[in-house]
């Protein structure tokens, strides 16, 4: 999601998620982990044609440490391993949702998630389906 907020060739879901992004700027209610923090650095600077410069990157990161990610520390790791077997769920995908476990976050914003699942009382929803939500941690 964070990335489509930078990302002008996805017209529609860089409308969707920069207006999420504002919302939740204002509503001061954004959580990130420091594992989507660094995703999105690499995204927008390698991978975005055309992608931010890393001053660029860097200025919006510098914005988005106000939300004091989580980190990705042993607890996290030890919960994201839970994750990953209770649910099957690629590694970087537990550690997403482990961090949210840890932020004590309701619900994640994900378009690779499936929609309506829950994890470990955190319940998935793709803002860029009709209806999408306020909340935000996954890029």
């Amino acid at each position: 999601m964070l990335v489509y907020s930078r990302d002008t060739t996805e017209v529609d879901k860089h409308a969707v998620a920069s207006d999420i992004m504002r919302r939740l700027w204002e509503d001061r209610t954004g959580v990130i982990s420091t594992q989507v923090c660094s995703e999105f650095y690499v995204t927008v600077t390698r991978k975005l044609d055309p992608g931010l410069t890393p001053e660029e990157a860097w200025e919006d990161l510098e914005a988005l440490l106000a939300w004091d990610p989580v980190p990705v520390n042993a607890s996290c790791m030890r919960v994201a391993r839970h994750i990953e077997l209770r649910y099957g769920l690629s590694w970087w995908d537990s550690l997403i949702i482990a961090a949210c476990s840890q932020a004590g976050c309701i619900e994640i914003l994900s378009e690779d998630l499936n929609p309506g699942q829950e994890y470990l009382g955190i319940r998935v929803t793709n803002p860029f389906n009709a209806g999408g939500s306020t909340l935000e941690t996954e890029t």
